[in-house]
């Protein structure tokens, strides 16, 4: 299929938070060749980047009032009809969705409209183990129904292709794995920095662990607080430091107040300093209930600090146990801790996960130029195809 024009791209993303899936369009974008795309993008009024996405040379960005990420069927409808009325009245040739509700939302609105190729990305499934049955049940069937009408279907990592087509979300040939990427050169700082120690308000010459994550339930950051009150039994002088915010933030701030933290741990809120809270780390942790392909964990092995995470979703693709850091069952902070504990006492342990992360995120697999790439490759063939099924 040849154009004498560019080709017009409408991404959706529920909201513009500091989070993975946010973070890799915004990377796509950017590397999007202008040449050959014209990109625009819907998303909620408000977000962390927001701003950052403003900046981008060549986007056209729109912020719908009525999308938002609970579930509200008017506001979900008016979203619907903005979606598909500017589908209609601004020549768009594929529709590339993210995140779940845009996912859903926005694919049904391309197929109202027309549009031919239209593309998902799956950042970790809407459907998961710890939701009610109905829930589950019920974004199981939409996941299926919107698959029938998708072109392609992106998943960045492997776990999230097999458990899509475990549970028939599609045919085999409709996936497509692109994993994340990210730019290392962003985390060249040495491990356990002073210097940034010290920006961050962390006194003293302790050991620091600390997490970046949403303050919700699938981060379980609960956990990441009983994990801190386990390691300090053993390391009394250890620091902590949590990078995230979100609706469990009361509920975190009580149990630190329970467990008597409150001069241990660093809640930082949102940051956009990230490279500068993992250089002050020892040890990374990850207590996440369930995971897509958590791009924190690819930050903190691109800055060298030693990971330890619970196994869940492409988790296990990412750390080598024993090589490069350690995984864990899902809410077992016993041996979380035990496994923190290692770390920390063994400083030639550290070196070597540190030397063999970075390693591998140098590597060139997780590139983002090849990310573009093969991201713009799909839709090519799509375009070539000229069909959704």
């Amino acid at each position: 299929m040849s154009f004498d024009r560019n080709i017009n791209i409408l991404y959706v993303v529920t909201k513009l938070e500091l989070g993975g899936a946010q973070k890799q369009l915004l990377g796509l974008i950017r590397g999007l060749d202008k040449e050959k795309f014209s990109p625009y993008l819907v998303t909620a009024q408000d977000g962390l980047l927001v701003d950052e996405a403003a900046m981008i040379p060549g986007l056209r960005l729109l912020r719908c009032r009525f999308l938002e990420r609970p579930i509200h069927p008017i506001k979900d409808i008016l979203a619907f009809f903005f979606l598909y009325f500017f589908i209609k009245n601004n020549n768009i040739d594929v529709v590339h969705t993210h995140s779940s509700k845009a996912g859903i939302l926005g694919r049904c609105a391309a197929r109202l409209a027309g549009i031919k190729v239209i593309i998902h990305t799956v950042h970790g499934w809407s459907f998961h183990d710890h939701q009610h049955k109905i829930a589950y049940h019920l974004y199981l069937f939409l996941e299926k129904i919107c698959a029938s009408f998708t072109s392609k279907i992106i998943v960045v990592s492997r776990s999230d292709k097999d458990k899509g087509l475990a549970h028939e979300v599609s045919s085999q040939d409709k996936y497509e794995l692109i994993k994340y990427a990210i730019n290392k050169g962003e985390f060249n700082n040495d491990p356990a920095s002073f210097t940034a120690r010290e920006k961050l308000g962390l006194s003293g010459r302790g050991f620091v662990v600390g997490t970046v994550a949403c303050l919700k339930g699938q981060k379980s950051p609960l956990d990441f607080i009983k994990l801190a009150a386990a390691v300090k039994k053993e390391f009394p002088g250890t620091k902590f430091i949590l990078a995230g915010d979100g609706e469990l933030r009361n509920k975190v701030c009580s149990l630190i107040k329970k467990l008597k933290l409150e001069g241990d741990i660093i809640l930082a809120g949102w940051r956009n300093d990230i490279p500068l809270i993992l250089s002050s780390l020892d040890v990374f942790v990850l207590t996440s209930r369930w995971e897509g392909m958590p791009i924190a964990v690819l930050e903190a092995m691109a800055a060298g600090i030693p990971v330890v995470a619970t196994d869940t979703g492409g988790i296990r693709e990412l750390i080598t146990n024993g090589r490069t850091g350690y995984l864990v069952k899902e809410g077992d902070m016993r041996f979380m801790c035990n496994r923190v504990c290692a770390l920390l006492k063994d400083p030639a342990q550290r070196n070597e996960f540190s030397r063999l992360c970075r390693e591998t995120i140098g590597s060139g697999e997780f590139l983002l130029s090849k990310m573009v790439k093969n991201t713009e490759g799909v839709y090519f063939s799509s375009l070539c195809n000229g069909k959704n099924v």
